[in-house]
């Protein structure tokens, strides 16, 4: 065999061999659903009836909501690479974006609307500030997820998530 021939097939084999070398990172990183955060036994039915309220500017609840309590949590995806779609909440943010925040399920919670149990919430923290342009804008954030409380100024959140990329959520 020729070394032409030889350099020919070692650049073929390579070029095969990368989208098998792309495809194993994505295969590692889980995109969550968000009712896979409610354990089993915690149905979840209040955060159904707080999405269907929509959005309300503050004091305009005619019911006195509080945040419900959530039964537990799952340990399913600790120590995970998970992808997440959901809503920002600012906690702490900057000149250059968002380096915390709560991810929720829908646009609103934790703001205008009483905050969805713990186990329906997510703390984030982003090593990248994230440059969000709107609240109502979904994105979606991928890092390594934990099962931990942490109570904030606006909420008990159940879980956390250390972001490697936040980005608008595109469907």
């Amino acid at each position: 065999m020729t070394a032409s021939r030889r350099q020919f097939l070692r650049i073929a084999l390579a070029a095969a061999t990368l989208p098998l070398a792309t495809r194993s990172w994505a295969d590692k990183v889980r995109t969550l659903a968000w009712a896979e955060l409610i354990p089993e036994g915690d149905t979840g039915q209040l955060l159904k009836q707080l999405r269907g309220i929509g959005v309300v500017q503050h004091g305009q609840l005619t019911t006195g909501f509080d945040q419900p309590e959530a039964k537990s949590v799952t340990n399913a995806f600790d120590g995970m690479t998970v992808r997440l779609p959901g809503f920002v909440v600012p906690l702490d943010f900057g000149a250059s974006g968002v380096s915390e925040f709560i991810l929720a399920p829908f646009v609103g919670a934790c703001i205008h609307v009483p905050p969805p149990p713990a186990n329906q919430l997510v703390l984030v923290t982003a090593q990248t500030p994230y440059d969000m342009r709107d609240l109502f804008d979904p994105v979606e954030v991928t890092g390594v997820f934990h099962s931990n409380a942490t109570s904030t100024g606006l909420a008990e959140v159940g879980y956390s998530l250390q972001a490697s990329k936040v980005k608008r959520y595109r469907g």
